[in-house]
Order: C-alpha cells, then sequence, then structure tokens
C-alpha cells in the first residue's frame, strides 16, 4: 500500500476531507499546508516520513513498525 493509500483510508475513517486535515495542519504547525501541496506530495510520493507521521497524529493515528516472523 502507497502513503496516498494509507492516508486516503485514514482521513475515509475519520471522516475528514483533505481540504479539513490541511487547515487543521496549518493551525498546529504554523506553516502553509494547502490542499494542492498535500495532493502533489501524495501524486508524486514525494511525501517526508516526519509529515506523515504528523498528518497521522492529526487523525488520531501513531505510525508502528513491527518485526515480522520471516526467516
Amino acid at each position: 500500500m502507497s502513503v496516498r493509500e494509507d492516508l486516503k483510508i485514514l482521513l475515509v475513517k475519520e471522516k475528514m476531507t483533505l481540504t479539513e486535515l490541511a487547515k487543521e495542519a496549518e493551525l498546529r504547525s504554523g506553516k502553509k499546508y494547502t490542499v494542492h501541496s498535500l495532493s502533489q506530495k501524495l501524486v508524486n510520493s514525494s511525501m517526508k516520513y516526519d509529515e506523515m507521521k504528523f498528518l497521522a497524529e492529526i487523525l488520531g493515528y501513531r505510525i508502528k513498525f513491527e518485526k515480522t516472523d520471516f526467516e
């Protein structure tokens, strides 16, 4: 799954639009966030890990790594 798909799923689960997420991100960070800038990062697969972590936290989620049992 891609970051784009993951973020879309979280937005649907939390009944939030990308516009609302951009506004909330701007309020919390003090940095400029627009729907266009977020969309471009998702389309181009250029979103940084820290930014995705921040957006996930706004939505009430934490990114977690789990060790697999593959040998």
